[in-house]
């Protein structure tokens, strides 16, 4: 059962440069129904991963040696030099990825319906939720199982660890929360607002554009704070040790992830945090796999008992956890969605694929 998952790995440091970057146009939308029409959907407005974006930057003759050289580097905000280069060389295209298989490995037999396993339409005119801070669980002290042997070395080896008793949101924090937020102290809006606002229809989509800085400060204004790494994998596969949220087996109608994008036939794009009722993890929190990655307030660094080394370990990069509805769409690079999975970035790194989710002590 785990042995697809051994040749994989969605690495976002090898994410192409330009897809964090371009021009951010969002379409002219008028006041929409409760629920939106899905049918012939273009491309949402505020994202910028995308096949044209790759084709870009690798077949421009960027040359990734001499950028990694370059300390003023807009390239280094998000990818560590060493990244650079390990990339393309100029005009040069990436060999397919071994996991490339996973995408017809988890698909469905036959395409899905675009809701197909949501139990709201993906978008729709009023909030759910609020604008208020999440609800939140209580995770109860106990041990857990962290890391897999399955896989690549920076998730291993697995171990098990004692955590005391914390709370943490239900829900990854939404648009309305973080405008919310943004009135209260005149802080930058994300780039995918305009005037100070979302997207129509996105109210309770999960707000995406946002560094580790500022989930931290969201998190600090609610009373709260970013989670571990720790708490996050423990809420998300329980005391068992899930690989995804709901169980050892990948369901492509539990989570919003880009085999489920591909299987509906569609560019991919965020869904309501909650929309899959089935996909919670067994303390009842939602999206832990899929629809965006969670920054988290730990470091990227190496778990006891791994003896494999690289320069990214340290106090450089924070660790984000979940996968999204966006992975590596050009090279098909497969599955970010078990629990054991992790990425690194720079704190002051935003895109389409990042969001958090806020903890408390008790």
């Amino acid at each position: 059962m785990l042995s697809p998952f051994r040749f994989y790995r969605f690495r976002l440091r090898l994410t192409p440069i330009l897809i964090l970057w371009g021009a951010l146009t969002l379409l002219g939308i008028a006041a929409l129904p409760m629920a939106l029409a899905e049918k012939n959907a273009p491309r949402p407005a505020d994202h910028v991963h995308g096949v044209e974006k790759c084709q870009e930057c690798h077949t421009s003759g960027v040359d990734f040696a001499a950028l990694a050289k370059q300390s003023d580097s807009n390239c280094l905000q998000c990818h560590s030099a060493d990244t650079l280069r390990q990339g393309l060389a100029p005009g040069k295209k990436a060999a397919p990825s071994l996991a490339e298989s996973e995408l017809t490995a988890f698909a469905p037999d036959k395409p899905i319906a675009a809701d197909a396993g949501m139990r709201f339409p993906r978008l729709y005119e009023k909030s759910r939720l609020g604008d208020a801070p999440n609800e939140m669980v209580l995770i109860p002290a106990g041990p857990f199982i962290r890391g897999t042997n399955e896989r690549l070395p920076d998730e291993g080896p697995e171990h098990t660890l004692e955590l005391p008793d914390y709370y943490i949101d239900i829900y990854e924090v939404t648009n309305l929360q973080y405008k919310k937020f943004i009135d209260d102290t005149g802080r930058r809006s994300p780039s995918h607002f305009r005037n100070r606002t979302f997207p129509p229809g996105k109210a309770d989509h999960p707000v995406t554009f946002v560094s580790w800085k500022d989930a931290n400060a969201y998190c600090e204004w609610a009373g709260k704070r970013l989670p571990t790494d720790l708490e996050w994998e423990k809420a998300g596969r329980g005391p068992e040790g899930r690989i995804f949220p709901w169980g050892n087996e990948f369901d492509v109608n539990k989570a919003n992830t880009p085999v489920r994008w591909q299987a509906i036939g569609r560019e991919g794009d965020t869904t309501p945090v909650g929309a899959f009722a089935k996909g919670a993890s067994p303390y009842g929190l939602y999206d832990m796999t899929g629809n965006v990655w969670e920054w988290t307030d730990s470091w990227y660094k190496a778990y006891p008992g791994n003896t494999t080394e690289s320069e990214n370990y340290g106090e450089r990069y924070k660790t984000l956890k979940g996968g999204s509805w966006f992975d590596c769409s050009f090279y098909k690079c497969g599955l970010s969605a078990p629990l054991y999975n992790r990425a690194f970035f720079a704190k002051r790194t935003k895109n389409d694929t990042f969001g958090f989710r806020c903890a408390k002590d008790p």
